[in-house]
Order: C-alpha cells, then structure tokens, then sequence
C-alpha cells in the first residue's frame, strides 16, 4: 500500500517570553528587544509561525508600553516576515488604558482575556465592561482578538461577544492550561 503525505496548514505558536519570569529564575529568558527578536528568530526558523509578546521595562517587569512594542514589532517584521504577531494585553499592574494603548500599532493578533482569572497571587482582573471595550478597539484596528480561554465561563462570555457584535467571526480561540 502506497503512503501519501498531505500538506496541511500548522499553526505553531511560540510565547518567547511570559509576563512573569526574570533573568534571576531563569538566565535564558529573553528580556530586552534584542533577546526577543533573537529569539524569535530562532523559533521561526525551527518552524514556529505565530509569536505572542509580552514587553519588559528596566526593571524586567511587564510592561504595555507602546514604544517597545513598536521597537520589536519592526524588529521581528525584518527578521521574521511571514510570522503572524500577537501583542499581549495582559495587565498585571497596569491600567485598562494602558493594556489597548498599543493597538494602533497594527499587530496580526493580540491576546484577549474574556474574564478574570485566580492565579496564586493576583487576580488577573478583565471586567466585562473591559472586555466589550477592549474587543471592538482591537477590531476597528484591524486587530485578530486571540480569544484566551481559562475556564469554561469564558467561552460562554466570547458566544456573547459574538452575538453582541463586538467580535466577528470565525473566532480564533486559545485555550490557557494552568497547571
């Protein structure tokens, strides 16, 4: 019997960087620009074909400002071309403000937490008002929501989005497995 091989579209998804994690916990972790498109770079060549960012300050800690995820985006753009770009708008101790501040920038994706999630330490707060305001922003930016799912109730929140018209779909869904 004769084997055929099929070629179908992958997605392989990278987050090269969290929003937790220092040199200090782990010296690989890419934390400057710098890092960051290297290693991206080096997803990309192994194959990946979505990166999700997260940036950094000084001080390593998340960051939403707009000026260095302007400086990375371009970055990967002339080291990566066809990888698909996911800003993060996670908010660990940021302002619903500053989490959309960098939309205008452009990215293929950026992330979108439907609700609030318990970690061990914070709660990572994404009200519903948030929500619906921060969906139709990415949207009218030509921003693909990457819809992160951590429990049930959140895709339950994305069907309302949809049917309230503030995402269009087909929607693009991550499921998020805390361990």
């Amino acid at each position: 019997m004769t084997q055929t091989k099929t070629t179908e579209p992958c997605i392989i998804s990278v987050a090269i960087t969290g929003s937790v994690p220092k040199k200090k916990d782990n010296p690989a972790v890419p934390i400057t620009i710098a890092e960051q498109i290297g290693s991206t770079h080096e997803a990309y060549e192994a194959g990946a074909t979505l990166v999700h960012l997260h940036v950094r300050d000084e001080d390593e800690r998340s960051s939403s400002d707009r000026h260095r995820f302007d400086e990375l985006q371009q970055g990967i753009r002339k080291r990566c071309p066809e990888i698909v770009i996911q800003f993060s708008t996670g908010g660990r101790g940021r302002s619903f403000e500053q989490r959309g501040a960098m939309l205008d920038l452009m990215p293929d994706m950026a992330s979108l937490a439907t609700g609030s999630v318990n970690f061990p330490t914070i709660v990572y707060e994404n009200p519903p008002d948030f929500v619906r305001s921060l969906a139709p922003l990415m949207v009218g930016h030509n921003v693909k929501p990457g819809v992160e799912i951590f429990d049930l109730a959140m895709l339950y929140s994305t069907v309302d989005l949809v049917n309230q018209g503030l995402l269009k779909p087909p929607v693009h869904v991550q499921f998020v497995l805390l361990a």
